[in-house]
């Protein structure tokens, strides 16, 4: 009797949960890739119960109703690149020897913050300190505000890589940083840098496939990986099932990347019609960061802004990224969203909607791209990227409609995520 006393109590408890009626007078289809008009989503608990044609009344006096008639609702957006834990500021360089962990931590937070009041309700951080780890962690247990992060810990490269970490310090503080630090030298350390990165609780693989533009190295282009090793590091990966996404700016790099058979480039700033073809060919993804490019070349003609040794590679790569999305698009590489934010100020990732635009990607693209396209390439199509029944509730709104203004999208004015309101 008490037993069936208390599954009453629960049935009754869960049926007078209060739930949300959003009245969006434009809802973005993802899936079929087109706006629809006057729609009520119902939102219960952390999932979309139901999407319904025409403005639905509320069933129950407690249920709140969201009026959004005025404006666009489309699914959260996903970036596929950023660095949550830090932005780039003149005393990059410094903080490795005087941020501890703890303010590096305590800074993300309002980076992880911003973001998600962009309408970034997911992200894949790729590299940093580690620290991203843990910011993952709290978000997920709601300690903390900011999006669902999937992250790489720290990326992997080569001695003297992009992804070296004392890259520019003196010898005698530099040592010999190995596989835990994210530096390997053959196939051997390739695969122990994977399983390290398990260990330590990432959800995806990144290495940097060639040099780099932020780096304290010459070169931001040349290929820095044995198809050996890149081999190694994904097959290793996809046996702890994760993907791996490459950093590549030089042709080569990009080329032994995509054999190698990681799953993204990022950046893709020097590719040839043979990339494009061989990207095509293994169903590699691009992801363009049209942004970050924009911004380094920007600030590399600020005297004094960075490194003598980035300025020339800033103002040589920036701004020849959109041009190659461009011909990336038009010859059929399947390109995804990602705006590389902490290189430029987190919360500004939505600028990448308008480059993509401006490369000749039209805006509904550009939302599949950033919604259903990303959720398919971090295999979570089933959970995310739609506003769909049964789907987890990450909903934004915008008061214009993106397809007749682009420039919408960087004034999201609301944000729900896991059916929790952030901004309205």
């Amino acid at each position: 009797m008490k037993n069936l006393l208390f599954l009453i109590l629960i049935f009754c408890s869960a049926s007078n949960a209060q739930d949300y009626y959003i009245h969006a007078g434009k809802l973005f289809d993802s899936e079929k890739g087109e706006m629809i008009s006057n729609m009520t989503v119902i939102v219960s608990d952390k999932k979309i119960k139901e999407v319904r044609k025409g403005f639905k009344t509320p069933k129950k006096d407690d249920d709140i109703v969201i009026d959004l008639k005025d404006s666009t609702v489309m699914p959260g957006f996903i970036d596929l690149h950023v660095h949550i834990e830090s932005e780039y500021n003149r005393e990059k360089y410094m903080n490795a020897f005087t941020a501890e962990e703890s303010q590096i931590a305590f800074s993300s937070l309002k980076f992880a913050k911003r973001t998600l009041m962009a309408g970034f309700t997911t992200v894949r951080d790729l590299g940093g300190s580690g620290v991203n780890i843990s910011l993952r962690n709290a978000i997920n247990k709601g300690e903390v505000i900011g999006p669902r992060i999937f992250t790489a810990g720290k990326a992997i490269g080569t001695t003297g890589g992009h992804a070296d970490p004392t890259n520019g310090w003196k010898k005698s503080l530099a040592g010999d940083p190995g596989p835990r630090q994210g530096v390997i030298n053959g196939v051997d350390e390739a695969r122990k840098a994977v399983r390290q990165r398990y260990k330590d609780g990432a959800d995806v693989i990144k290495i940097t496939a060639t040099g780099g533009v932020m780096s304290i190295a010459k070169n931001g282009e040349n290929p820095q990986f044995t198809i050996e090793e890149i081999k190694a590091i994904c097959e290793t990966a996809k046996d702890y099932d994760m993907i791996v996404a490459a950093h590549a700016h030089g042709d080569e790099g990009i080329q032994r990347a995509v054999r190698g058979g990681v799953k993204t480039i990022e950046h893709g700033t020097l590719l040839s019609e043979e990339s494009m073809r061989l990207m095509i060919e293994y169903g590699t993804y691009l992801v363009p960061t049209m942004t970050a490019g924009k911004e380094v070349a920007a600030k590399a003609k600020i005297p004094g802004y960075y490194n003598e040794l980035v300025v020339p590679k800033a103002l040589a790569i920036g701004p020849k990224i959109q041009n190659t999305t461009a011909k990336a698009y038009r010859a059929g590489v399947n390109i995804a969203f990602g705006s590389d934010a902490g290189v430029f100020s987190h919360g500004k990732n939505a600028k990448e909607f308008r480059y993509m635009n401006e490369a000749g990607i039209p805006v509904i693209e550009c939302l599949q791209a950033a919604t259903i396209v990303n959720s398919k390439i971090l295999s979570v199509d089933d959970e995310i990227g739609q506003i769909k029944e049964g789907f987890t509730a990450d909903i934004i709104a915008t008061r214009l409609d993106p397809t007749k203004d682009v420039k919408t999208l960087e004034n999201v004015i609301f944000v729900m995520k896991d059916g929790e309101v952030y901004k309205n």
